[in-house]
């Protein structure tokens, strides 16, 4: 398998998922942890960096930031100089062992009751025990890298909204399944935006990992909308009519689309006539209520 390419993909999907969470959750708190479990070096170095071009948001709060590494001798000379240059107020831990160690990390770091937000890479099985730890009551949220679905458990663990998407290497090659656990559905737009820009960028596609066809999804151009109206309108004939909001939700957590992609959708019905709306004309609201005709 080509790892190079895997571990850009994930280091790339960290950092920029950091970029949107950082700054909302110094907003709505004085404490923020950020937990990288199972990571690579490179990934550690760009979050401490990320941390870092924070600053000004940063002091006066507290943020800290724990790294799980197992056997790798030379992860605090290289750093050793980026924490030297981060701010007094972000305290770096480096800690030996896996990313089973996570519950024992997070709790030594205090993080209880304040945001945050863990990246796991995962090679064996899923723990509840992780994912509790993960979750932090209600102030998680979590981006894991595993080789199978982990859909259900991360519900049952307390993440309501959660998101999976399996990537596909340029040749066809899937590479584990990307999964991400939040309350938050602004969390949830911003991390399958990203996932599609970088995907684009790497020469990736994309597949539900509980679809048993292995169907891919091109993310480069203009996707093919054609499954994802099928897939809301057979949810709206399912379950009834449903606001513009809810199907934006659904969207992000039963299919490998983004939120603006449901919306492109949900024109094209209409104007095949086989959804109704709420409204005779203007951009589709998120309180819109949209009803199938047949």
């Amino acid at each position: 398998m080509p790892t190079d390419r895997i571990t850009e993909f994930l280091r790339e999907l960290l950092v920029r998922q950091l970029t949107t969470w950082l700054p909302a959750a110094l907003h709505r708190s004085r404490r923020a942890t950020v937990a990288l479990a199972g990571v690579d070096a490179g990934s550690a170095e760009a979050t401490l960096r990320l941390v870092a071009t924070h600053g000004d948001q940063v002091r006066g709060r507290q943020v800290t930031v724990l790294v799980l590494a197992d056997a790798d001798a030379d992860l605090p000379a290289r750093l050793g100089p980026i924490e030297a240059e981060l701010p007094a107020e972000v305290t770096v831990h480096l800690l030996p062992g896996d990313a089973y160690r996570l519950p024992v990390a997070v709790k030594a770091a205090g993080a209880a009751g304040a945001p945050l937000f863990s990246f796991v890479h995962l090679p064996g099985a899923v723990t509840p025990k992780l994912l509790t730890a993960a979750t932090n009551g209600r102030a998680g949220e979590l981006l894991l890298h595993t080789a199978d679905s982990s859909r259900d458990v991360l519900v049952s663990a307390g993440f309501p909204l959660v998101a999976e998407v399996g990537p596909v290497l340029p040749g066809g090659e899937a590479a584990g399944v990307v999964a991400f656990g939040s309350r938050s559905d602004r969390s949830l737009e911003a991390v399958r935006d990203a996932l599609w820009a970088i995907g684009a960028d790497l020469g990736l596609s994309y597949r539900d990992p509980l679809d048993p066809t292995g169907t891919t999804v091109d993310v480069a151009g203009d996707p093919d909308l054609e499954p994802l109206a099928r897939e809301l309108l057979a949810e709206l004939r399912a379950g009834g009519p449903r606001q513009v909001t809810e199907l934006r939700r659904h969207t992000l957590t039963a299919t490998v689309y983004r939120a603006a992609d449901a919306n492109l959708a949900l024109t094209d019905l209409l104007d095949a006539g086989v959804l109704r709306r709420e409204r005779e004309s203007g951009r589709l609201a998120g309180d819109e209520t949209i009803t199938a005709t047949r």
